[in-house]
């Protein structure tokens, strides 16, 4: 099975990244871009077939070390 972890800064977070790609994107005339915000995903590989089991995995490595979840918000998609 797979976990992919799509962790993005929570609303109200300032994320200085996406305001330099925004400028960066305006100065090359793309100037219909409202706003940007930079996130990261993380995809693992896992043993784990059973997916309650392998989401309450993942959701703690997300708690415990992933995600810091005081400025960010993750979202979590299993495939098999």
């Amino acid at each position: 099975m797979t976990a992919i972890i799509n962790i993005s800064l929570k609303n109200g977070v300032l994320d200085s990244q996406g305001k330099a790609v925004h400028h960066a994107l305006d100065s090359l005339h793309f100037e219909k871009v409202d706003d940007v915000r930079i996130g990261r995903q993380i995809v693992l590989k896992l043993s784990e077939n059973d997916e309650t089991k392998a989401r309450e995995e993942v959701t703690k490595m997300c708690e415990d070390l992933l995600a810091n979840t005081v400025i960010e918000d993750y979202d979590i998609e299993l495939v098999k």
